[in-house]
């Protein structure tokens, strides 16, 4: 504890005189002072002499603070592409995730029973037209399921997808027409489909008798 200062006779102050201990307390406080001082210079000299590699650092007074993340604009997901225009693998793929969807969720839940009004085919994966129709369904579906669709998308989806793609291909004279028609007979056979156009036989027929080829435009060479 200091000693209280006293004017003496001759209006001088008598100095203060303070305990060893307590100047020591006050020297160590002093030089750990002078040491972050300078230890802070370093750093500024540091950071003034080092271009930071990344923007956001120059923003920081100091090292030693955690580097910030870097934001990347992630890769947007490859366009969708209709399923007959993959092929191999791609489409081996595609359609077995496409026969997982349509037979544990579409035709379990909506797939009322078979009958000739409404027929079916165990085997439409050989139906190209019924394929894409379900496919583009299946696409809708999930876009449709999204949150950012909002709480309408699933109305949205039955309303203007689901109804829509079931009337066409389960019709009684659509594309499974001619498959089964009996829940208890199953059957299955590709309607034959029309064939070329005149025009286009009629060029065929004439590239033939010339020997000749077609050009992309139809003409014969």
């Amino acid at each position: 504890m200091s000693e209280s200062a006293e004017p003496r006779h001759g209006g001088e102050i008598e100095p203060v005189r303070l305990p060893d201990a307590d100047l020591e307390s006050i020297e160590a406080s002093v030089r750990k002072l002078l040491d972050q001082s300078a230890e802070q210079a370093r750093m500024i000299d540091t950071l003034a002499s080092v271009p930071p590699a990344d923007p956001m650092a120059a923003s920081m007074p100091f090292a030693g603070f955690p580097a910030m993340p870097s934001f990347t604009t992630p890769t947007p997901p490859p366009d969708p592409k209709p399923i007959l225009e993959l092929e191999g693998e791609e489409y081996e793929d595609e359609i077995a995730a496409l026969t997982d969807w349509v037979d544990d969720h579409l035709m379990d839940v909506y797939g009322a029973e078979i009958t000739t009004a409404a027929p079916w085919c165990e085997q439409w994966q050989e139906h190209l037209d019924v394929v894409a129709w379900l496919h583009a369904l299946w696409m809708a579906y999930h876009q449709h399921k999204d949150a950012e669709a909002g709480p309408s998308g699933m109305f949205v989806w039955h309303r203007d997808f689901l109804t829509h793609c079931m009337a066409y291909v389960r019709a009684p004279g659509g594309p499974l027409s001619a498959c089964q028609t009996d829940p208890d007979r199953a059957e299955h056979r590709l309607l034959r489909g029309p064939g070329p156009s005149a025009r286009s036989a009629a060029r065929e027929s004439e590239a033939q008798t010339t020997g000749g080829t077609l050009a992309p435009d139809g003409a014969a060479l």
